[in-house]
Formats: structure tokens, sequence, C-alpha cells
């Protein structure tokens, strides 16, 4: 089989999810694969808040271009990037193991979020986590943060912030688990449908890049992310609205916790639900459904008004 070109975005994340997809391709098949670095409109647009300039498809639009331009064979996405709706053209064959699904707090002093002082700076580009944390401390003065996670790293490192809040999966794949101050528990802030796993995108009609990934593809992690990402397309929430989510195999069970939370921390709507893993939309569909009556649908429209 010829090499494999997989297209990744530039960020240090980025490029070692790609080159661990790479490792593993070659591990499990043998096929030889060189890395390509495309850079998205995600990354071009550093200062602004994403809520402002187009939500969860600018991580990821320029690698399905280059896939359907066939410039590229596979892509390599973190499933929280990728929006509901993607070309019918492309797919996705492989879904790898999911990793730690929770935020963790980095503090420049070192202090618990519980006792961060009255008032203290915290960044996050995230209205998901601002609104969930602003529940549980409404006195924080949280602040817009963008840019890779070296960088942001820097900011809170310097004092700029005096904590920030960060996917703990990003910092354990990077080697940076030592930064951590402390993960947060879910009862506090819900993960990001598909926060901690990684995607691998390819062409509906190349049946033999399809074979080959079939083998990084773990089958509890997609059907976890087909349970969130169907609450997701349920409630019309795109990257940009505070909804946190987390399915997960307990014993035979899937079971789904959801939160949908106004930005300001004051509205809060949190379920839970079960179902068999072999209906995992219908799992997403339903608890969906509970938190639109319980008050998520109001929730969300209030959002939506306040940014025009």
């Amino acid at each position: 089989m010829k090499p494999l070109r997989i297209g990744s975005r530039g960020s240090i994340l980025a490029r070692w999810q790609a080159e661990f997809v790479r490792k593993q391709l070659f591990q499990l098949t043998g096929v030889e694969t060189e890395i390509i670095i495309i850079k998205t409109s995600g990354d071009k647009v550093q200062q602004s808040p994403l809520a402002k300039i187009g939500g969860k498809g600018i991580f990821i639009k320029e690698l399905e271009e280059a896939l359907l331009e066939e410039s590229i064979d596979l892509a390599v996405h973190s499933v929280k990037d990728i929006p509901t709706e993607t070309p019918g053209r492309l797919h996705f064959p492989a879904v790898c193991r999911r990793d730690d699904v929770r935020d963790c707090l980095i503090s420049h002093a070192g202090t618990l979020l519980a006792n961060l002082k009255q008032g203290a700076r915290v960044g996050t580009g995230s209205l998901r986590r601002q609104a969930q944390l602003r529940h549980f401390r409404a006195d924080l003065d949280f602040r817009d943060l963008r840019g890779n996670v070296d960088t942001r790293l820097r900011k809170v490192e310097s004092g700029e912030y005096d904590a920030i809040v960060l996917s703990k999966a990003g910092l354990d794949r990077l080697g940076w688990t030592q930064k951590i101050t402390e993960p947060l528990s879910t009862e506090i802030s819900l993960p990001a449908v598909g926060q901690g796993a990684i995607a691998i995108q390819s062409r509906v009609s190349d049946r033999d890049a399809d074979e080959v990934l079939s083998k990084l593809d773990d089958v509890e992690t997609r059907t976890a992310i087909i349970a969130e990402r169907a609450l997701l397309s349920a409630l019309e929430g795109g990257c940009q609205v505070p909804l946190g989510a987390w399915a997960r195999m307990e014993r035979t069970e899937l079971v789904m916790e959801a939160v949908v939370c106004s930005v300001d921390g004051t509205q809060y709507v949190r379920e839970k639900a079960t179902a068999p893993p072999d209906q995992a939309t219908q799992l997403g569909e339903h608890l969906a459904r509970v938190l639109a009556e319980g008050g998520a649908r109001s929730i969300l429209e209030g959002v939506q008004r306040a940014r025009g």
C-alpha cells in the first residue's frame, strides 16, 4: 500500500495527535505515513473569542477541504472540534481510545479552585467551562483566553492570569501532567462533547484507508461519542454553547450525564440517563429531551440571543 498522507493542524498538541496516529498505524498495520501541516481558520485568528469567529468548524474546515481535494488521505481531529454536520463524502472510520475526559486547573501559585482568592483572574475560551465554574464560584473573574496550549501556560506562569482551565488529556499527552494544579471533578465541570477523544477522517470512497484505520477504532469510545453527539445535535448546540456531556460504559450499561448552564451560572439544568450500548443515539436524543423539558432550551435560546 502506498504511504498515506495525514493532515494535521500545526499546534503542538495537534502535531502530537497526528504523530500518535502515525505510530499506531505503523505498529498495527505496517503502513507508512507522512504528516502534512495545514493551517486552519481557527489557527489564523488567535485573538477573537471563538463564539465570534464561527465556533467548531473553524478548526477542521481546511482539513476537510484537503481531503475532498485529495491532497491528503486522512485528517486527525480532536472530536470536540468536529461539528455535528460534516460533508457526506467524508466519514470517521476510526475513533481512538479515549483519554481522561476531565478539565483541569493550572494556577499561578498552585492554589486549588475552591481556595482561589475572590476576584481571581481565570482564563478560558470556553463558554461551557466559564458557565459551570461560575455556577460553582460566581465571585471569580473569568476572562477569554485563546492560543495554543504552550501559549496559555506561559500566560498563567507569568502571572497574567491567576489560573487557567484546560483539557487534562491534552496536558497528559504532551507530558505536562506535572503542571496541573487540580483535575476538576465532573461534578463541577462536565467535559465538552468528545473531549479526550481523537477521530480520524477519510473519504468514504477510500476503502484501502478504511481497512487500515479500522485497526485503530475503539468500540467503547465510539459508542460514547455517538451518544454525546446525538445529544449535541438534538439540542442544536455548537462548540460555543454552555453544554457539557459525558457518556461511558459502567458494567453493561451506557451511562450519560449532561448539563446546560446559563453563561452567568445562575440557571443550571443537569440530568443523567442510561441505556443499553446498542441504543447510544436514542440515549443522546432522550437526554436532550429531558434537558429541554427541564429548561435547557430556554437557556440555549437566551445564549443565542445574547450573541446576536
